[in-house]
């Protein structure tokens, strides 16, 4: 008898646990916030609307449909949950959230990423987790919604009247604003939440028509080619992205010595070797990652900042910065990206004659993370196989600089010039650097990193300037976005730093309306303007005159 007893009480105790279980996890699925920074006690001690309403509707349904509709809201708040998660991620990466029509791609990126970073046994074990926890928390939720629909009808009387309590009790919260822990008790989380998703499709899809009508609209779509950068001409005008290099690395005061040291020292450098600078700021259309959306709105002159914009503009025959220059017939165009390690169509986009990936440019050394070759490298093989050979016509060239680029480690050392080779020397370097695995969990290494490896492409391009450069080149060379919120910080803006530099003074001299800074180093005050904006002002400012193009 008193073994039965026994046998009964252990099993009213595991329904009760698995109950609370149950209801433990709906109101964390129902209360959870879509950022970290958010991600407080105070968040899961409020009531949330969707449960009251929820229980209301199963204890009026009979059991089989009751099954049905537990089961889909237990779907549908672990779908939301995996949402929350996504968001979370994006907004510690990219600085947004996530966006269920256009970012499924940025997820093969950031797997990419991580077999590049960390290997490719860890990205998939990672992912196969990453897939098997989402699978367990769709079957959990739907699970615990049903335990507890079964729960509610199980004791009827009871739970109605629970259910009435409660609603009268959110009812007056919501009424008098009433709040615990900072936070309103009345809640309405999974609701909102819903509509913020919602919203984002509803303005991406309006979004995508309204763009594709301004990307038919150019102010200089119509120019003639010898009425395009008659100011320029002769000249040898190289644009570079430095990855990663925001205003945070010249602000924050962990990064800001070494990199603002490394850009007194870089303006003082080039100008014992005869070389000007004016530096200003520009705000990216993107932030933590997506260099792609920055390096086509800086050429475009449009705002993209995202995936389908993207698309819609490099599809087209929008007139690009890069573009220009092969449109005039008075320059060779190249490009030099150690990052594209497949095919490349968008080279057509921006007027790019020759392209030379990270398959191009002889490196046999080793990556360092996801970094194809140190940044110095790829500079001299420029030199080597591009700008250092005889040619009828000026060079136009665009550089992607990557060493700079996200977990910041293990970072190249600055070498003899002379000793780069075809990079092999670079392979004692790689193994003694810091490892990946010790750095991206670690937000005050990330920093330091992060600094040390802004410092390194600084220098790498500014000793090739002044090594290779001549009284013809001109170097335009900015940050194509900020680093990660994890390292410039949760409010940080979208600036970067944008550099103009030449022997020339009349190529300074075209620009002195714009009011920037002399040096490397723009000032805190100097003028910001929108990515975009950079575009027209440049060909303005060079002697473009403007033949608008309309759809």
């Amino acid at each position: 008898m008193a073994e039965g007893e026994a046998e009964a009480g252990s099993r009213r105790t595991l329904r009760w646990t698995v109950t609370a279980l149950s209801a433990a996890l709906v109101l964390a699925t129902l209360l959870l916030p879509n950022s970290l920074a958010a991600l407080r006690p105070n968040r899961f001690t409020r009531i949330p609307a969707e449960a009251i309403v929820g229980a209301a509707i199963l204890l009026s349904l009979p059991r089989r449909p009751r099954t049905i509709a537990a089961a889909l809201a237990g779907t549908l708040l672990g779908t939301l949950t995996i949402l929350n998660f996504l968001d979370m991620g994006f907004r510690e990466y990219l600085g947004r959230g996530f966006n269920l029509v256009l970012d499924w791609s940025l997820l093969d990126d950031a797997q990419s990423y991580m077999k590049d970073s960390m290997g490719e046994a860890t990205t998939l074990t990672a992912t196969i987790a990453a897939v098997l926890l989402a699978v367990l928390l769709l079957v959990v939720t739907a699970l615990a919604t049903v335990r507890l629909g079964n729960v509610l009808a199980d004791h009827k009387e009871r739970a109605a009247k629970a259910t009435l309590i409660a609603g009268t009790v959110w009812i007056t919260c919501s009424a008098l604003g009433l709040q615990l822990a900072g936070l309103p008790i009345a809640s309405d989380r999974a609701v909102s939440a819903l509509a913020i998703q919602a919203k984002r499709v509803q303005d991406t899809l309006r979004d995508e028509a309204a763009f594709a009508k301004e990307a038919k609209e150019d102010s200089f779509g119509a120019t003639p080619a010898a009425q395009l950068l008659p100011d320029l001409r002769g000249k040898d005008v190289i644009f570079t992205f430095i990855e990663s290099y925001g205003r945070s690395a010249i602000e924050d005061p962990v990064m800001a010595p070494g990199v603002t040291s490394t850009l007194e020292a870089s303006t003082e450098s080039l100008d014992q070797a005869g070389y000007k600078a004016k530096s200003g700021w520009l705000t990216s259309a993107t932030y933590g990652g997506s260099s792609w959306l920055g390096h086509s709105t800086f050429l475009s002159g449009l705002w993209i900042d995202n995936q389908q914009r993207y698309r819609t503009v490099t599809s087209g025959d929008h007139l690009t910065l890069t573009k220009a220059f092969q449109k005039t017939g008075a320059w060779d165009t190249v490009g030099i990206m150690p990052g594209i390690q497949k095919g490349w169509p968008e080279a057509g986009f921006y007027g790019l004659d020759k392209v030379y990936d990270a398959f191009q440019l002889g490196y046999q050394g080793p990556k360092f993370s996801w970094s194809t070759m140190p940044d110095q490298y790829a500079l001299e093989a420029f030199q080597r196989q591009v700008h250092g050979k005889k040619r009828d016509k000026p060079l136009m060239s665009e550089i992607i600089l990557t060493s700079s680029h996200q977990p910041w480690a293990p970072i190249p050392e600055l070498v003899d010039w002379d000793d780069l080779g075809d990079g092999s020397f670079f392979g004692p370097i790689q193994k003694a650097g810091k490892k990946p695995q010790d750095i991206i969990t670690d937000t005050t290494k990330s920093r330091e990193e992060y600094g040390k490896s802004i410092e390194y492409s600084v220098t790498s391009l500014t000793q090739w300037l002044e090594r290779y450069g001549t009284e013809d080149t001109v170097l335009v060379f900015l940050g194509d976005h900020q680093p990660i919120a994890r390292v410039s910080g949760d409010k940080a803006s979208r600036d970067v730093p944008v550099s103009i530099v030449a022997k020339d003074p009349k190529v300074l001299d075209n620009i002195t309306g714009w009011n920037w800074t002399d040096g490397l180093q723009p000032a805190p005050d100097a003028p910001v303007w929108k990515m975009d904006t950079f575009r027209d002002r440049f060909l303005t400012a060079y002697g473009s005159t403007p033949h608008p193009t309309k759809d």
